[in-house]
């Protein structure tokens, strides 16, 4: 068999078992054995599961579970709640004020966990109901939550860019900074987006009362306080990393405890709190492992096949400006994402891709901030999208799974803006690093 045909053969059976419902790291797992079997043989098997021992003894893997955690004890501590009221004090007059909050709070969660399934109930639980209550438009709340919520997929320290720089061999630091400024200009996109809607239409974003605005904090100062805790713990990570204070695993470790300590010193910390933050910790980091590890030793049989080589000649041999082979590289990004988890996408598209991007001349920190927006594209579109399905597990009954999908293209055109944008404009994600 040749290995064109044997491409095909294995892509196909990959979306052949997804159809099936098997979890993705078994379908990646068994069609990794089935391949090493049928074209090497047995002898090629310490190959294949000596990439695997590679993957799961990286040391940059440690900050995962860390940063999970830190996202498990917000979600179940009063830091996130407080800084949602605290900043109505400060929205609240504004036409869609709820709404531009939303997405503000939604910038100091991601900026404190970078993990965009924690983010969205919690924004679902706190911030869906009080706009629909306050008459807000319901498509554009919804649109505001998931949006807002997958700001995690970018803004450091973001799970995404440090699965990236372990597959691309690239500074995680570097991938943060260079992250900022995108994940700024999508949030500005977002809030910019809501304010014209809600001033041509101060319907769909009617302002709070007096009453509404101020509830939970009589004045600015005490509203102030609530930012201070979750600003000093974002500070703590994100500057030790930037000042050069702290590796990322060390940061995330300090982040861990900075949350412990000021849910302690706030009287919320029980050991109910702990187990299920640890517990929860153990499964989306479990997720991500498998899922890693069957990717692995599919990627890792493939290349042995020869297939890395097939793929770079093929695209490299095309008669086309470099741009257009970054543009397909995205089209497949787009619509693997429709359909596969990220970290499936990560690990079979990254070992391929980054070394082309890499002759072509391109820098692979601003190919991994490209990627993490093609992610944050994937989170909120349908069939698959992950956002849609944390919130549909929170919102109100009304809400259907049609409505957060109608919801959320508004916000995804808006992404694919701010993609082409980089695409086109590298140094906007750049200018920091260089």
């Amino acid at each position: 068999m040749e290995i064109a045909d044997a491409t095909l053969l294995m892509v196909a059976a990959i979306f052949a078992l997804l159809v099936t419902g098997l979890p993705l790291a078994f379908i990646t797992g068994l069609i990794a054995l089935v391949f090493t079997f049928g074209w090497f043989g047995a002898s090629a098997l310490p190959l294949v599961t000596s990439r695997v021992y590679g993957f799961v003894t990286e040391y940059s893997l440690v900050a995962v579970p860390m940063f999970v955690l830190m996202a498990s004890l917000l979600d179940r501590s009063g830091i996130a709640k407080d800084l949602f009221n605290a900043m109505r004090v400060f929205a609240g007059r504004l036409p869609g004020g709820v709404a531009v909050q939303t997405i503000v709070v939604a910038f100091f969660l991601a900026a404190l966990s970078g993990i965009i399934g924690g983010e969205i109930v919690l924004l679902g639980i706190l911030a869906l109901p009080q706009m629909l209550r306050l008459g807000y438009d319901k498509h554009l709340s919804i649109g505001v939550v998931c949006a807002g919520g997958a700001l995690g997929t970018m803004m450091p320290p973001s799970i995404v860019l440090i699965i990236y720089g372990l597959i691309a061999s690239v500074s995680i630091a570097d991938l943060f900074t260079a992250a900022i400024t995108p994940a700024v200009i999508l949030m500005i996109s977002y809030i910019g987006y809501v304010l014209v809607r809600c001033l041509r239409n101060p319907a769909m974003g009617p302002p709070m009362s007096d009453a509404d605005r101020e509830e939970g904090f009589a004045n600015r100062w005490q509203a102030l306080k609530a930012i201070v805790v979750p600003g000093l713990i974002a500070v703590m990570v994100l500057g030790s990393i930037y000042g050069g204070v702290a590796s990322v695993t060390e940061a995330a470790a300090m982040g861990v405890f900075g949350v412990l300590l000021a849910v302690v010193l706030r009287g919320e910390f029980s050991f109910k709190t702990m187990h299920e933050s640890l517990g929860q910790t153990l499964t989306t980091c479990g997720m991500i492992i498998w899922i890693g590890i069957g990717a692995a030793a599919l990627v890792g049989v493939y290349n042995l096949m020869g297939g890395n080589r097939f793929i770079s000649g093929m695209i490299m041999g095309l008669d086309v400006a470099p741009i257009v082979i970054l543009l397909v590289m995205m089209a497949i990004l787009l619509v693997l994402g429709m359909f596969l988890d990220w970290i499936g996408v990560a690990m079979l598209t990254l070992p391929i891709f980054v070394p082309i991007v890499e002759q072509l001349g391109y820098s692979p920190i601003w190919f991994g901030i490209l990627f993490a927006v093609n992610m944050q594209v994937s989170f909120l579109s349908p069939p698959f999208g992950p956002a849609a399905f944390y919130l549909k597990g929170v919102a109100p009954p009304e809400v259907s799974l049609k409505d957060i999908f109608v919801s959320v293209l508004p916000f995804i055109a808006l992404q694919l803006c701010v993609l082409f944008a980089l695409l086109f404009w590298p140094n906007l994600a750049m200018w920091l690093v260089n």
